[in-house]
């Protein structure tokens, strides 16, 4: 009988689970209507999820009957077949209708109008605040535009809505009227390290030429997602436009902050075929060769070379025109005792994320390599020289970034300055290193000065393999001013008196230095 019983009771609790099946977060609700595709193609996969698998696609304006939803995935069907697609690539015939008529108008300057809603997709072009665009359709959190022959995407937050519609572009036109639409969009930067130039507007055309990531080009026309660009007086081609950036700045003003050469610092320098140390490279130039510049990528100069090809130089080995010019020049009539005329790097080190070695009592590097760079800065100020600091707060600054520094000011002088550290906390006292000849006399006068000011053990004068000193053109020093693993070392170097009889050291010996050159 109890046997009879147990069963009974599983026999109902099946049939009562299979009347009112278990319901979860990941059920799959019916739902019903039409959604129309605002991608330019989506994908359909096997499941609702990026991680399924691809079984198909949809163009841009085709319809599909929503068979039911999950989070942001339908799964739809078309032509007999089903499958997912992500919902904010679609617009329902009610969004369609709230849409019609709109003119979206940008809040903000630098607005991006992006290939897809999505942050990762490419930026077309930009708006800024006041720009006005047709509204296409909306996709959750973004709107669809059209905006100076290019459609694309937009945050809905940075937008406003005027109930006004902007002028359709004819499909027919004189082509007067084709220059005129198309001379709101004037330019064209690649945004990709390489990017093909085909003959026509089509992936299956002829590549005939490839350009690089910076350059900028003038635009001619446009056709669908493609882009004609100038690439010489009397050679065009067409770009996918998914692969740069439009403007309605001219090519002359979009590179107007673009020095027009360079001039080569050492003798077979590397001219490399992308903005890069690991790439091929292209040829190579000696000391005093003088490049045109065509664009500026991070820390690379676009150049053009004799034979008419193109190719990337790095900054920190080689100077602009004018600093190149300064350093040919007679050097500027001074006095003994003064540094007019005079540039001098200071480079406080480490900075940001980079915070240096740390003390026994925690101490950081960055902040006294700072405040004792501002002493002597204001030192060297009142003497007559020109200061550059490689950085002035609290940031990080890379170590090619502060030689290219070095470079560019043309510097007479450049001063690292550090504080040391080791495992063995029983070592103390300062250092002053030099990597190259040219550096080691500077360094010389600097410790020599040093040494009369501060009362910490004098380490000498060293050869340090520093990437400051070692890639630097300019007569460098990188001086550590003591330790802050010695436990009583750091109590002396933290003192304000410590970093100004060090300031005064290293400021009387620059001095020196410059006032012997004078007598040579």
């Amino acid at each position: 009988m109890k046997h009879k019983g147990l069963l009974a009771i599983i026999s109902f609790i099946l049939i009562i689970a299979a009347i009112f099946p278990l319901l979860d977060k990941n059920h799959v609700f019916a739902d019903t209507g039409t959604v129309e595709i605002t991608g330019t193609t989506v994908n359909v996969r096997s499941g609702p999820g990026l991680s399924y698998s691809v079984t198909g696609d949809l163009e841009q304006g085709q319809t599909a009957s929503v068979v039911s939803k999950q989070g942001d995935w339908l799964e739809v069907r078309v032509d007999g077949q089903e499958g997912w697609i992500a919902s904010w690539l679609t617009t329902t015939s009610g969004d369609a209708e709230k849409t019609t008529g709109q003119t979206a108008v940008s809040s903000v300057n630098g607005l991006n109008v992006r290939s897809q809603p999505d942050l990762s997709a490419a930026v077309l072009t930009k708006m800024n605040a006041g720009d006005r665009a047709e509204v296409v359709s909306t996709a959750g959190e973004w709107i669809e535009i059209n905006f100076r022959n290019s459609r694309g995407f937009v945050s809905k937050q940075y937008i406003s809505f005027a109930e006004e519609t902007v002028a359709p572009i004819e499909t027919e036109s004189t082509e007067e009227e084709k220059k005129t639409a198309i001379s709101k969009v004037s330019s064209f930067e690649v945004v990709v390290n390489a990017l093909n130039v085909r003959s026509k507007p089509d992936l299956s055309s002829k590549i005939q030429d490839t350009v690089q990531k910076g350059q900028v080009f003038p635009v001619l026309s446009m056709a669908g997602n493609w882009v004609e660009i100038e690439l010489t007086k009397d050679k065009i081609g067409w770009v996918y436009a998914f692969h740069g950036q439009l403007s309605d700045q001219t090519v002359e003003t979009v590179q107007s902050d673009i020095n027009e050469s360079v001039v080569i610092l050492t003798d077979g320098t590397n001219l490399r075929t992308a903005a890069t140390t690991s790439s091929e490279v292209a040829s190579r130039a000696n000391a005093g060769d003088k490049l045109a510049v065509l664009a500026k990528q991070d820390d690379w100069y676009q150049v053009t070379l004799p034979d008419g090809k193109t190719a990337f130089v790095a900054e920190w080995v080689v100077s602009t025109e004018d600093a190149f010019a300064k350093q040919q020049s007679e050097t500027t009539v001074r006095k003994k005792g003064t540094l007019n005329g005079l540039t001098i790097v200071l480079d406080p080190g480490h900075g940001g994320n980079d915070g240096g070695t740390v003390g026994v009592r925690k101490t950081q590097e960055k902040e006294l390599t700072l405040k004792t760079a501002e002493i002597l800065s204001h030192h060297l100020n009142a003497a007559g020289a020109e200061v550059v600091m490689t950085r002035q707060s609290d940031t990080y600054v890379d170590l090619r970034t502060r030689v290219s520094g070095s470079h560019q000011a043309g510097a007479d002088a450049f001063i690292s300055i550090h504080y040391d550290a080791t495992d063995d906390s029983s070592i103390s006292g300062f250092t002053s290193y030099y990597q190259h000849e040219y550096q080691k006399e500077l360094a010389e006068y600097l410790n020599s000065e040093l040494g009369k000011k501060l009362t910490l053990k004098d380490r000498g004068v060293q050869q340090g393999n520093y990437l400051v000193l070692r890639e630097n053109k300019q007569p460098a020093v990188l001086v550590e001013l003591g330790f802050l693993s010695n436990f009583n070392e750091e109590r002396v170097l933290t003192s304000k008196q410590f970093r100004e009889q060090a300031a005064l050291g290293l400021y009387t010996g620059i001095i020196n230095y410059f006032d012997a050159k004078l007598a040579e």
